[in-house]
């Protein structure tokens, strides 16, 4: 696996991670504990060494998932997790970024993850009551303390990046972006990256499944499937974008690839700080998410992307309303 360094504070993972939030959290049914621990050790064998977390997810049960798989080999892999959520009997119930919070937010992802350091510890989304440089200020005091390395972003707006950036070194920005999902490139964050050197995090790479060709206007999502509430995911929006689907299909069939693997390497080829982070709960889907870190896309065939999918105008919004109001603070 070839290998990509995050930001001028030198964090180096595989240019191909991992996101576990679906293993047992957001998308229908979880997956058997022991074939969820046994895919993340394949991972690490197929030379995956960057996993993504958070407390949310489950809720805390899937940090403490990944600790069990990961701790015997945990000096093979870097470990991301996040804070900045107030999670109420089991429910998100908005944003806690309190200095106080952070603190005991990183204190208990240490135990559940059974580790001595989070690698990369990322504000989930920003806290409208909390100053970024408090939120900064913190976890430039954890790293100090020694219980983090790197701070991290997710779904900050530019301005934010670079106020929260001026205070601590910022090592990363989470956000999604995929060929369905380009927003990064025009609201500021791609030119806030380049010019901090901070890398960016590529999460739902394949736009949540859909952009493996797998998903379709006759899709029924399971009835506890985050993806149910999202704008993108009704049969309208699907049918629709399924013209983007085709032109990955068409790119694929002619580089002896599959349409998740183009759209992987589109990625990849963007920049060379930025790091995908695909999910799966199945090993054939690891194995191929992989292969994209070995596919070439030349100038031309970029170019020629770039044309096809802008004359493509995606249906449906990221998320619902209230979800979209708490992105780019």
């Amino acid at each position: 696996m070839k290998l990509r360094v995050l930001g001028k504070t030198g964090l180096q993972v595989s240019a191909i991670g991992y996101g576990c939030m679906g293993l047992n959290h957001a998308y229908g049914a979880a997956l058997d504990r022991r074939d969820a621990i046994a895919l993340i050790r394949d991972a690490v064998e197929l030379g995956v060494t960057f996993f993504d977390t958070a407390e949310v997810y489950g809720p805390y049960t899937n940090e403490e998932l990944v600790g069990e798989a990961l701790r015997p080999l945990r000096d093979r892999v870097v470990i991301a997790t996040k804070f900045g959520m107030n999670i109420v009997d089991g429910r998100m119930a908005g944003t806690d970024s309190r200095p106080e919070h952070i603190r005991h937010v990183a204190d208990a992802s240490l135990r559940r993850l059974g580790i001595d350091v989070i690698d990369l510890f990322y504000q989930h989304r920003v806290d409208p009551n909390v100053p970024i440089e408090e939120v900064a200020g913190t976890v430039r005091d954890l790293i100090a303390e020694g219980k983090v390395r790197h701070f991290g972003l997710s779904e900050a707006g530019a301005a934010t990046v670079r106020r929260a950036h001026a205070v601590q070194p910022v090592t990363a920005v989470q956000n999604e972006y995929s060929l369905w999902t380009r927003d990064p490139e025009d609201n500021g964050i791609f030119a806030a990256c380049e010019e901090l050197g901070i890398g960016l995090v590529a999460f739902s790479p394949l736009g949540r499944g859909f952009l493996t060709g797998a998903m379709g206007k006759d899709t029924v999502l399971p009835d506890h499937d985050f993806r149910r509430q999202l704008p993108r995911f009704t049969a309208q929006a699907m049918a629709h974008n399924q013209a983007l689907v085709d032109l990955l299909q068409r790119i694929a069939a002619e580089k002896a690839a599959t349409p998740a693997q183009i759209a992987l390497a589109w990625i990849l080829a963007r920049r060379p700080w930025i790091v995908p982070i695909p999910g799966t709960t199945k090993p054939q889907r690891l194995r191929e998410n992989l292969g994209a870190a070995e596919l070439t896309l030349e100038a031309d065939e970029l170019a020629w992307i770039d044309r096809a999918a802008a004359a493509i105008p995606i249906e449906g919004a990221r998320y619902p309303e209230a979800m979209q109001a708490a992105v780019g603070r």
